[in-house]
């Protein structure tokens, strides 16, 4: 078999489940990575004595719906690559624009951040490398979930403080901040059924979604510890649900935050939430 032969086999399994231009990326996904090979290769068209395993095991779990990134382990987020394990929430496009926000924001040198429910890392360690002499904090309840950022951070050259700590039952540990970010839970279990499959099957459940009753639990909870802990005129960022971002913007300005905005991402839906202390 050459090596376009199998790329035409594995895409065409792949078409059964995912558009024809999105099973063929997700092919040269898995020929990169387990066989070393990129699009330019199939040009040259070598013949394939051996398929790898760790390749056919690969694809069966595509079919199955596994996402991409825990099969390879790995996610692209602003500008570098970060390990993802089911442990934690594949880095989404839109915390990258939080992520953005917070940097074009934030000019200054030497500010204190904390994120709140870091998963992989991605926001803190990504903060920590594009900004001017931070010192970068971030907890999370999931032991699971941290080490799999301290991994990142250490791969990444990255200095972040990490610690473990149920943020609905324990206080910051941290003062003097000068920014607070998090992306809590926000899909309530009423929106389940509006969510991709594999999403549900694979991603982690305690960093996703929230109960109906309380859908703003972790941003009433985050917004009033970090009124503690962040110095006047410091700020506190969120990654917001685009169906409740009026009712959070209202519990920001309750608590006594100036200045409250939402900010619309590139697709135009109110996903970020900024206050003032």
């Amino acid at each position: 078999m050459t090596l376009k032969e199998l790329f035409q086999e594995y895409s065409g399994a792949l078409q059964k489940l995912y558009p024809k231009n999105e099973a063929e990326s997700l092919t040269f996904l898995l020929f990169e990575e387990f066989l070393g090979k990129k699009r330019i290769d199939l040009l040259r068209n070598e013949n394939m004595d051996k398929i790898p395993e760790a390749l056919k095991v690969a694809l069966w779990k595509l079919m199955a719906g596994e996402p991409i990134q825990y099969i390879i382990g790995k996610a692209p987020f602003y500008g570098r690559e970060f390990f993802v394990n089911p442990s934690v929430l594949i880095p989404r496009n839109e915390t990258e624009e939080l992520v953005h926000l917070i940097i074009k924001e934030n000019q200054q040198s030497g500010l204190k951040i904390l994120d709140i429910g870091t998963g992989s890392g991605c926001i803190p360690i990504s903060l920590a490398l594009e900004m001017d002499k931070p010192s970068v904090y971030a907890i999370d309840i999931s032991e699971d979930a941290l080490e799999t950022a301290i991994k990142n951070a250490s791969e990444l050259h990255a200095k972040v403080d990490f610690k473990i700590l149920d943020i609905l039952k324990e206080e910051i540990p941290f003062q003097d901040l000068d920014i607070v970010v998090s992306n809590p839970p926000y899909v309530r279990y009423s929106e389940r059924e509006q969510m991709h499959q594999n999403v549900l099957d694979h991603e982690p459940h305690l960093a996703l979604f929230v109960y109906d009753e309380d859908p703003l639990l972790f941003y009433r909870v985050i917004a009033e510890k970090a009124l503690k802990v962040l110095k006047p005129g410091g700020k506190l960022y969120f990654e917001i649900n685009e169906a409740l971002g009026k009712d959070t913007k209202k519990l920001m300005e309750s608590l006594g935050y100036s200045k409250v905005r939402l900010v619309k991402d590139l697709n135009d839906k109110d996903r970020m939430l900024v206050g003032i202390c």
